[in-house]
């Protein structure tokens, strides 16, 4: 990628689109309207002189010269933005972390504990469903589900994760989908049994559906046995279980910041397996 002749906003906005799968996410991240966002994106693409983007009602899905397009743009972005840990006045470090919807909530419930006695951090949650890319230093730490097999990336197994589906009571039958194209999305469209009667685009509005009593949602065991609101109405989805990693760049995860953010998140998330049932 020539970054001389591009406009660095654009590929700024097409980070933001590529990585919210669309417009409507994009226009949270970016502030932009989807009309701006998407006249911004087909003018990248005449500039590029390359088709980015499938379009498709759901959403924008990143083509093969898109997704070579996003690989040159997240180095770009590391390039310009430096290391994602940074230091601000008064001497704190800034350490980002990311996980999936869920994963995050968790750790933003217990950030006290994690920041605990530590005033020289500055923790940046990042909540994707995508995969940030640690090698180009999109994030410091990253929670997911499959080992890394990048160079230069350090990785431990932290525990296992199991699915299920709830609803407030097993007298509802319908479902609500999430689109994106998480696992467990694409179990809930593959399932030629399920009745999805809403899509929504955020995992949080689906819990929320769930909880008011219109819909059975696909969750997490940790997320969905804790709320006294729901029940489990199937069993744990077997083709849904996987192990989590905590995963760290090579270079960063001896700094002293990112190492106690490391222990400590490990300590939230073994308390978290420990107490599931």
């Amino acid at each position: 990628m020539n970054e001389m002749n591009l406009n660095w906003e654009d590929v700024q906005l097409f980070l933001a689109v590529a990585r919210s799968g669309g417009l409507a996410g994009a226009t949270h991240l970016t502030g932009k309207s989807a009309p701006t966002l998407g006249r911004r994106m087909r003018a990248l693409e005449i500039s590029t002189g390359r088709d980015l983007f499938h379009r498709h009602a759901r959403g924008y899905e990143l083509t093969e010269e898109g997704v070579i397009f996003l690989n040159k743009a997240v180095d770009l972005e590391a390039r310009v933005s430096g290391l994602t840990t940074s230091t601000h006045a008064g001497g704190q470090v800034t350490v980002k972390v990311s996980a999936g919807s869920w994963m995050t909530h968790v750790l933003c419930t217990k950030a006290a504990q994690i920041l605990r006695d530590e005033e020289t951090i500055r923790l940046q949650f990042i909540s994707a469903e995508h995969v940030l890319d640690i090698t180009h230093r999109e994030a410091v730490i990253g929670i997911r589900n499959q080992r890394p097999e990048q160079i230069g990336l350090a990785a431990q197994r932290i525990g296992e994760v199991q699915f299920a589906g709830y609803a407030v009571s097993e007298n509802i039958k319908k479902w609500v989908q999430v689109t994106n194209k998480t696992p467990s999305a694409r179990w809930l469209a593959e399932n030629r049994d399920a009745d999805v009667a809403i899509e929504v685009n955020t995992p949080r509005v689906a819990l929320d559906l769930a909880v008011s009593g219109i819909a059975r949602v696909v969750l997490p065991t940790f997320i969905g046995d804790p709320d006294n609101k729901l029940m489990r109405v199937t069993n744990p989805i077997e083709e849904l279980k996987h192990h989590q990693w905590l995963v760290t760049h090579q270079e960063e995860r001896h700094r002293p910041e990112v190492r106690t953010v490391i222990n400590r998140i490990r300590e939230v998330i073994n308390q978290l397996h420990t107490l599931r049932v």
